[in-house]
């Protein structure tokens, strides 16, 4: 799929009408991204700030050379930047349209581990890419306007499997973060979290995620102390996972996780089969040291339901991974479904951090 879909893109462009080109395409190129290979690729596209640019992609990175259901594609791995000083941007589909923050050359890269930084050093050893196999296709298209009205001016010279189109409805319905969240860099941004209204008209954010991964993240200040509380509410209406989520390979699930100024965060999740008050280490390797799970929820009985929690995050970080942190510095939301290719969808109401002397309303 990878080479056709390489050729095939190469094709598209090479026929299109010279004065076409002229009047939408200021460059072009196709890049093929073997897995196995630490980013960053040069793609020979040169950019000033401020000019839009699209990627459309296919192809499939496989995780393990013993299980194919492992694998993931360009919306978790495909990832783009501008050298030199532009940061890290990735698409949220197989299709993606940017605006280049610095003048430079586009670069194109297979994401695997964790970045150092928003400019795309990676923080995880480039080991982790020697197992990785397959690989990515992407036509990169730089603009001589605005992105929109290119792609609208192309729509009918249909590039399969009509990515053309799909984008161009992408960038007319946008699905932006909450409002005052972003997503954490290290998992990149995806389309799956959005406010919403619970049955009161109260503030909400819903999760919507197919075969898809992302964490949310709203900046907080708060003392990590033994009477430090986190109390929210959720409606959890699928799980992403029928097993138990403390393996690689099935750690599809839902939950609110505090970070703390050391760097970690403790997730507390609505298990499929685990007990609650179960807890262990993320399975996934990159993320091991960093980040603990706790079971606060378990079964399909209350599913649909909306379910008010409330956690000592003190005596929990103190059972869970040692000696607490002095602060809490963000809450998360997150929802993985990428491992099984399911969907994760949930709602999350009046999340409240409180150190026993104040109140913070985080939504």
């Amino acid at each position: 799929m990878q080479a056709d879909f390489a050729d095939l893109a190469a094709r598209w462009v090479a026929a299109l009408p010279a004065a076409l080109v002229h009047a939408t395409i200021s460059a072009s190129h196709v890049v093929r991204l073997r897995a196995n290979d630490v980013p960053w690729q040069a793609t020979g596209v040169h950019l000033k700030a401020g000019q839009a640019y699209s990627l459309f992609a296919s192809g499939r990175v496989q995780w393990s050379p013993r299980d194919p259901s492992l694998y993931g594609g360009p919306r978790q791995h495909l990832c783009a930047r501008i050298v030199p000083g532009g940061r890290v941007v990735n698409p949220t589909c197989d299709t993606g349209s940017f605006v280049a923050d610095v003048d430079g050359e586009l670069e194109l890269g297979i994401y695997m581990g964790l970045w150092k930084n928003a400019l795309g050093d990676l923080s995880t050893p480039e080991s982790l890419y020697h197992r990785l196999t397959g690989g990515i296709a992407v036509l990169a298209i730089a603009w001589c306007g605005d992105a929109a009205k290119a792609l609208a001016t192309l729509d009918g010279r249909t590039l399969q499997p009509a990515l053309i189109g799909r984008e161009l409805a992408r960038l007319h319905s946008p699905r932006a973060p909450p409002v005052d969240w972003d997503y954490l860099l290290e998992t990149g941004s995806a389309g799956i979290f959005s406010d919403a209204f619970g049955p009161l008209g109260e503030p909400t954010i819903a999760v919507h995620a197919c075969d898809d991964q992302g964490i949310v993240c709203a900046p907080v200040d708060c003392e990590l102390n033994p009477r430090t509380r986190l109390s929210w509410r959720w409606r959890v209406s699928e799980c992403p996972s029928h097993l138990a989520e403390d393996r690689a390979q099935t750690h599809d699930y839902i939950s609110i996780a505090a970070e703390f100024d050391n760097g970690r965060d403790l997730t507390w999740i609505w298990s499929s089969q685990l007990a609650p008050e179960t807890h262990f280490h993320c399975p996934v390797h990159a993320w091991t040291a960093r980040e603990t799970h706790w079971v606060v929820r378990s079964g399909r009985e209350r599913l649909g339901q909306w379910c008010a929690e409330e956690r000592n995050v003190h005596a929990d970080v103190l059972a869970a991974m040692g000696t607490p942190a002095a602060r809490i510095v963000r809450v998360w939301l997150i929802a993985v479904s990428s491992f099984q290719h399911g969907t994760a969808r949930a709602e999350f109401a009046d999340i409240v951090l409180s150190d026993g002397s104040q109140n913070l309303r985080v939504l």
